[in-house]
């Protein structure tokens, strides 16, 4: 009888400690994803920054620069497009498309030195570029995020309970295949 209580006890402790680790797997699977949700919400909201300065841009650029419409069709549509995308990757894709068109206009304003001259334009650069620096911040810690989460997903014996539980890998926020190539410099 004494073995058999031992055995039941020995068994009862291996089965509390299997529950403890499910449950701090579990746990540690909901943490992560939480902060992840969190770091893609953060990166919505310097989009939506983005967004709202844009059109502030276009018509300022405009009243300069009148016979640019396409230039300005692209960006609207850009911006349209990148405020529609729903899904991680096309998020990116929209997001880099905008930023091309983006470097358009300013493009179309190097040209006209009284528009960079002016003060409301160099203040509407300027925010653009604080909020195109957030937005890369913001990228950065989505993707620590993403790669913390997917790790944990995927790691041996993590990956069974994931499994079983449903949760699934984030998708990276990456850049577009011009943005990787090394910049060249000329002199």
């Amino acid at each position: 009888m004494g073995s058999l209580n031992t055995i039941m006890l020995l068994l009862g402790m291996v089965l509390v400690v299997v529950i403890l680790w499910l449950v701090g797997v579990y746990n540690g699977l909901i943490t992560l994803r939480n902060r992840t949700d969190e770091a893609w919400s953060d990166i919505d909201v310097q989009l939506k920054r983005r967004y709202d300065l844009i059109p502030n841009l276009v018509e300022t650029v405009k009243g300069y620069a009148k016979h640019e419409s396409e230039t300005f069709q692209k960006v609207t549509d850009a911006r349209a497009a990148a405020m529609g995308a729903q899904t991680v990757g096309d998020k990116a894709a929209a997001e880099n498309q905008l930023s091309q068109t983006l470097k358009s206009i300013m493009a179309v304003a190097e040209a006209y030195p009284e528009l960079k001259a002016s003060q409301n334009f160099m203040q509407m650069q300027d925010d653009l570029k604080d909020a195109e620096d957030k937005i890369q911040a913001a990228r950065r810690f989505y993707n620590a995020n993403v790669r913390d989460f997917n790790t944990k997903v995927q790691v041996f014996p993590n990956n069974i309970i994931a499994a079983r539980m449903a949760f699934k890998k984030y998708d990276f926020f990456e850049a577009a295949e011009g943005e990787r190539a090394a910049v060249q410099v000329k002199f």
